[in-house]
């Protein structure tokens, strides 16, 4: 398995790919990178069950965020496209908000089913 790491691809022992140079003429994303970007959200995905133990975990609730913001990349941006589009600025507002449970800017809104 390979991923990005700047302009080239690394396999996940830290050497180089066989296919190494990525042009940066790319139209489209690498095919597997939308099925991996959607297991690290499921993967990070805070849900019920887990809600209460984990929403002050900053760093955990960023990263649900950045992992959001990568899937709307990937299913939803034209790389070709030299002007911002709806998914960049949608991916932006994802980014900015992990920036923001990062740099302790917002709090957990409280939780849906006690009415706080």
């Amino acid at each position: 398995m390979t991923v990005p790491v700047g302009p080239l691809l690394m396999s996940v022992s830290g050497t180089p790919g066989a296919s190494a140079v990525l042009s940066g003429s790319s139209t489209h994303w690498p095919p597997e990178a939308l099925a991996l970007a959607r297991e690290l959200q499921r993967s990070l995905s805070i849900d019920d069950k887990e809600w209460h133990q984990v929403k002050t975990h900053r760093p955990r609730r960023a990263a649900e965020q950045l992992a959001a913001a990568l899937v709307q990349l990937l299913s939803a941006d034209d790389p070709k496209a030299v002007t911002a589009t709806q998914a960049r600025q949608d991916a932006v507002d994802l980014v900015e908000h992990a920036l923001g449970w990062l740099r302790a800017e917002i709090s957990d809104p409280g939780c849906p089913s006690h009415g706080r």
